[in-house]
């Protein structure tokens, strides 16, 4: 899945289309995300890959600052990216190629941010915020809740338990 990443930050600028295939991996990892939280982020995601391969060579390997894993940072992050999305999609009038381009180049800027990071922390630091992961996180703990709702809404430890677990096995990478 690697290769999807330089396809989509670099090829857009010659073909802007590229763009609509980051807005095919959200709109999958939204569905997928539902069955399985964030299997997307370890397993799948291409700027993953990329950090995890490239950037765990350029790292200075610094702690992660702890605010990135907290709740308020993420969910600002998230929606201030949701914001400036739809900020430039009202500004692209309509027009199929700026609306690919709104895309790729935000998968381009998020890139940056990642690699910046990177190199000045550990390769994932950008996962412990990343918008898209937030997301998945919530789909996927709301999708846990509607299937064991008693268990949920009962305060079953040994599920409060499970959710944490695979909540925090991201959020202890740093």
């Amino acid at each position: 899945m690697i290769w999807f990443l330089p396809l989509i930050v670099i090829g857009w600028l010659w073909y802007p289309m590229l763009g609509y295939l980051a807005v095919t991996f959200m709109a999958s990892l939204s569905v997928l995300s539902y069955f399985k939280k964030r299997y997307w982020c370890w397993n799948l995601c291409p700027r993953g890959a990329f950090l995890d391969i490239v950037m765990a060579k350029a790292t200075l390997n610094n702690p992660v600052p702890r605010f990135f894993t907290h709740p308020w940072f993420r969910w600002s992050v998230l929606w201030l990216f949701m914001t400036l999305l739809i900020l430039r999609l009202v500004q692209s009038g309509g027009y199929l190629l700026r609306i690919g381009a709104v895309f790729a180049s935000l998968c381009l800027t998020t890139t940056l941010i990642a690699v910046v990071l990177g190199i000045a922390t550990k390769p994932r630091a950008w996962c412990t915020f990343c918008p898209m992961g937030t997301l998945q996180e919530k789909i996927g703990s709301r999708a846990a809740c509607l299937s064991n709702k008693q268990a949920c809404c009962s305060g079953d430890p040994a599920l409060a338990k499970r959710r944490e677990t695979s909540c925090n096995r991201f959020q202890e990478y740093p």
